[in-house]
């Protein structure tokens, strides 16, 4: 499907690269006859074609600059051609009385690489050495950014401002009169100088940023007043924000002072609504101002390669979080043996640990429940009364390695949805896993297949409908959320820009946001039916709050299920592993309380009885006890159990600085005055020839 569904693209897309060509190809045949209409006609619609892929597919034209075919070389020949079209059309002499030509178009692409250098310039000066967010860094200089066009679209730039001197050049071709090409090369001569000196302006002390050890000597100051104590550190790509986001609420209430250490530039903006401040450390020689901080400790919810660049912080104790726990051996990672303690929810992490025999000592590991569960409310026994049984099934993605025992989607997907829709008496919600079918296309494809399913089965269904108030409301509250959290910026606003607008902290942001959040999920599920079908694949709603709508949950081995036994509620675990029941529950701890289905999902009708309370529910004591398992004990509440964890941790942070205080100068290494070159060169001189050339 994706295959067929990309060859029409492709092939349009290589249309446009012949058209291109064979426009040159016709403006180059037409120079030499020469014949002026389609010459003026091949290089306006090559000039054309050019700009409009330029804005509308600028990812095609990539290639063409792979291979050193850009913008730049691609107009250049464009007025080449033009040149040799006047030199052979009757009545025009470019290189006699009209030389001034020549030369004005020779200042053009001189005005061009002007501008280009210019940008260059502005954009060095223009990027700071950390980024920050929720803290107000006037102080900086900081200043808006100059126009896109001018500061990061070269390409743009050049097709846009080389307008007017192509058209003014073939009217000079179609009329033999030099004045529109004078006209036409003087407004392209104007934008281009105009652009120059309009950028330069950014280079001027008023708008210019302040040098990398004025931005570092501000941070010094800051960090200095404003005394942080606890951080959260993360580092990922694009697609990793969530792992960080989901620790968001407990970092607000956390005692001490909070901060959010981020690693990538672009992550600045990934991090979800939050009144805690946010530094970025691009480069690992600026993140090292920590070390003279008041920082004890950070917290770790993802390992990231960039991890081991802040373990070497000598004064600052680490804390691994992770950002969900399951019986996965991703959640047992050996890397977790490098940081100082290994945080988890409950005793069964604590038992992962100790069998996965990774190097984690038992001694290093806490327990601190899961915080972020909260929201999720317990269930209130069998769903008797209710028209409509709730049902959520949310499968896992496929894994990095394809396992077919990772997902359900695959093997057992279509039957548990066809199950489910042939009992009138269940609602399915059904979200699946936003990477499904990233790693395995046969797990992408039976995701449409579900999905389709789902849209077939509302079809059958009638009933009355929330009126139009309902959208309404929806339509208010989603208003009023994506203003509170809305990130979006003027298309010319750069890193600097973005660091101003978002300098000041609101205060009470995050409150806020979780209040809209509440009013716009109250009127997202007010705004359906009860006896429809949903099928949710946005960021909106989260997982939580479809927990809370749920009387039952279908999922595969994952955090989804770790989760969902903060409600209490009844849950199946899809087996397509392979194995036997026994040594499925044997081998994954989490499902030892779930009802198991096979892949041909005939234990659905069983388990729908017991959540209908028409059936004994079997596992009903067992879900309790593998709650506080999994979880902890709910007293006291995850969060106090945090935060003991968090004090104790910063205490022997403050213990290990009281030692290094009260050690002897004597007793320290000592670092060499002599500078590095000195160094080398004694100890170079020191060993033998022969040993110096090995």
């Amino acid at each position: 499907m994706p295959s067929a569904g990309l060859a029409p693209r492709r092939v349009v897309q290589l249309s446009a690269l012949l058209a291109m060509f064979a426009l040159y190809v016709a403006q180059l045949a037409s120079a030499l006859v020469p014949y002026v209409p389609v010459f003026v006609a091949a290089s306006a619609a090559g000039l054309a074609l050019d700009t409009y892929l330029q804005f509308k597919q600028p990812g095609l034209l990539t290639l063409l600059g792979k291979v050193r075919f850009d913008v730049t070389v691609r107009q250049l020949l464009r007025d080449m051609l033009i040149l040799v079209g006047l030199l052979r059309i009757d009545g025009i002499d470019p290189l006699g009385e009209q030389a001034p030509l020549l030369i004005a178009l020779l200042a053009v692409y001189v005005l061009h690489f002007g501008c280009q250098a210019a940008a260059v310039l502005v954009r060095r000066t223009r990027t700071l050495p950390i980024l920050t967010r929720n803290i107000d860094a006037s102080a900086l200089r900081l200043s808006a950014a100059p126009p896109r066009i001018l500061a990061r679209r070269s390409s743009h730039r050049m097709l846009s401002f080389s307008v007017p001197a192509t058209v003014g050049l073939l009217l000079t071709a179609a009329t033999t009169d030099a004045y529109w090409g004078g006209i036409g090369i003087g407004l392209s001569v104007a934008l281009f100088g105009g652009g120059m000196l309009y950028l330069g302006t950014w280079l001027l002390p008023k708008k210019r940023a302040k040098s990398e050890a004025q931005v570092m000597a501000w941070l010094d100051k800051w960090l200095a007043d404003y005394r942080p104590t606890v951080a959260m550190y993360f580092s990922g790509g694009t697609t990793s924000a969530y792992q960080a986001n989901m620790w968001l609420s407990t970092l607000a209430d956390v005692d001490g002072k909070p901060l959010i250490v981020l690693r990538e530039r672009f992550m600045v903006n990934k991090i979800d609504a939050t009144d805690v401040p946010i530094i970025c450390f691009p480069k690992v020689a600026t993140m090292f101002s920590l070390e003279n901080s008041t920082l004890k400790m950070m917290l770790h919810p993802a390992n990231a390669a960039k991890t081991s660049q802040v373990l070497r912080i000598p004064t600052v104790k680490h804390a691994f979080i992770n950002h969900g726990e399951s019986d996965k051996l991703s959640s047992c990672n050996p890397y977790a043996k490098a940081y100082d303690e290994v945080w988890v929810a409950g005793a069964a992490a604590r038992d992962r640990y100790q069998l996965a025999d990774v190097g984690v000592e038992d001694k290093d590991v806490v327990e601190v429940g899961r915080p972020q569960l909260s929201p999720i409310t317990v269930g209130t026994g069998p769903a008797k009364d209710k028209p409509y049984t709730t049902v959520l099934y949310a499968p896992t993605w496929e894994g990095w390695d394809g396992n077919p025992g990772n997902t359900s989607v695959v093997l057992a997907g279509e039957n548990i949805v066809r199950h489910l829709l042939a009992d009138d008496r269940v609602r399915l919600i059904y979200k699946p896993h936003p990477m499904t079918g990233s790693q395995v296309p046969a797990a992408g494809a039976a995701n449409a297949r579900i999905m389709a399913m789902i849209r077939e089965a509302n079809t059958r269904r009638s009933g009355a409908r929330p009126g139009p108030e309902a959208a309404t409301e929806l339509a208010r509250a989603a208003a009023t959320l994506d203003e509170l959290t809305s990130t979006a910026f003027r298309t010319s606003a750069d890193e600097m820009e973005k660091m101003l607008l978002q300098g000041r902290p609101d205060g009470g942001r995050q409150a806020a946001v979780a209040q809209a959040t509440a009013a716009w999920e109250q009127a997202y599920w007010a705004s359906f039916p009860e006896w429809e079908h949903l099928i949710v694949t946005e960021a909106r709603p989260a997982i939580f709050t479809c927990f809370n709508q749920a009387d039952v949950l279908i999922s595969d081995v994952s955090s989804v299920v770790s989760d969902w036994l903060a409600s209490e509620k009844p849950y199946a675990v899809a087996n397509t592993s392979g194995l036997a029941e026994t040594d499925f529950r044997t081998g994954f701890p989490t499902v030892s309380a779930a009802t198991i289905l096979t892949p041909d999902a005939q234990g659905v009708p069983g388990l729908l009885a017991a959540v209908r309370g028409e059936a004994e529910d079997v596992y009903a004591e067992a879900r309790l006890e593998l709650k506080e398992h999994l979880l902890g004990p709910s007293d006291p509440p995850s969060m106090d159990r945090f935060n003991v964890a968090v004090r104790a941790l910063c205490t022997r942070a403050d213990e290990r600085r009281l030692r290094m205080a009260a050690r002897g100068e004597s007793e320290i290494p000592a670092q060499r005055e002599d500078s590095i070159e000195e160094q080398v060169a004694e100890v170079t001189a020191a060993e033998p020839e022969d040993s110096v050339t090995a």
